[in-house]
């Protein structure tokens, strides 16, 4: 039942930001319980390009088919969506992926949420009902609670950069090899290294590549002319560690390569999940290239004691306390 106490339960569940997939599951519960749903997917994304990272789903359709076609879907996707407002499918047959995966689950409605602020897009959020649609106080209740859960999912990008210790490297290349229908073809032995990071397993079965089937589907949406965002995801791996993805064809396949960050793939990232503006980025790049003080305040042409109020503005918005602490974070 949709109430204001339902929207404060939530708020009170966005604010646990201490590990991103259960904070995630509790909220997805607690929106349970106000807006009823028969299967759902909250896809955090990169902020940039708009590409899916760490999907949370609990859908009933195979994922390399129900991703292909979310992504070559433009009926409501995420990417034209208006910020942080939900809407339905108020067409169900002119949806490619309600057409070809959830027709045959008997699914009537998909209430949809881009959760987006003036930083980037941090994720989408899709939820699933059988028989019925979602009602206008329901959608205005996904609205309402669409604020608190972008900044939830802005705030654990940011948390992921807390970690400054190194994980190992597994090695490379890494490289999976996907057909046209996300169907894996081929893979380096290093790369269920990085699968089950990315998508730890419940059991003994092969990790599923959910971040490889999104770049490699926004590649195929790019090639359709249904989005043009470049088919490439940062995603953080583990403690010390993101990794960025891209695709690319190889032959009739798609190859999806998976390599450490660099620290201004890393930088990009880390910028918009702690709120910097952008003339704020440009001055960290500089201090992360190694420049002194002097040396950025010729470049941005500015007087070094506005370089130094810059600095403890960013200070202030990472919650650093020096330098060495800050660019550690970014550099990994």
């Amino acid at each position: 039942m949709v109430t204001r106490a339902g929207a404060e339960r939530i708020e009170r569940r966005c604010r646990d930001q201490r590990d991103d997939r259960p904070a995630r599951a509790a909220v997805l519960a607690e929106l349970r319980r106000s807006v009823p749903f028969d299967a759902y997917a909250w896809v955090v994304t990169d902020p940039e390009t708009n590409v899916g990272t760490s999907p949370l789903a609990e859908v009933r359709s195979p994922l390399p088919a129900l991703i292909r076609a979310k992504y070559l879907t433009s009926v409501n996707r995420w990417t034209t969506l208006p910020a942080r407002r939900a809407v339905g499918l108020a067409e169900p047959a002119e949806s490619l992926v309600w057409r070809e995966t959830q027709r045959q689950h008997g699914v009537t409605d998909v209430a949809s949420v881009r959760h987006a602020d003036r930083y980037g897009c941090w994720a989408f959020l899709d939820l699933w009902r059988v028989g019925g649609r979602f009602s206008t106080a329901e959608l205005d209740f996904l609205s309402t609670v669409a604020a608190p859960m972008t900044a939830m999912a802005r705030g654990l990008q940011a948390r992921a950069f807390d970690r400054s210790t190194e994980a190992p490297d597994p090695g490379g290349p890494v490289v999976l090899v996907l057909s046209p229908d996300l169907e894996v073809r081929a893979q380096t032995a290093t790369t269920d290294a990085y699968l089950r990071a990315l998508i730890p397993p419940t059991d003994e079965r092969p990790p599923i590549p959910a971040a490889a089937y999104n770049v490699a589907a926004q590649l195929l949406a790019v090639e359709a002319g249904v989005d043009d965002h470049p088919p490439m995801a940062r995603v953080h791996l583990a403690p010390g560690r993101w990794v960025t993805l891209r695709a690319e064809r190889l032959a009739g396949d798609i190859a999806v390569t998976m390599e450490r960050s660099s620290p201004a793939e890393r930088l990009a990232v880390f910028r918009r999940a702690m709120g910097l503006s952008a003339r704020e980025g440009e001055l960290l790049a500089h201090l992360a290239e190694g420049h002194a003080t002097a040396d950025v305040a010729r470049l941005m042409v500015l007087s070094e004691h506005t370089v130094q109020d810059h600095i403890k503005a960013i200070f202030a918005k990472t919650q650093s306390h020096s330098r060495a602490a800050l660019l550690s974070r970014i550099n990994g």
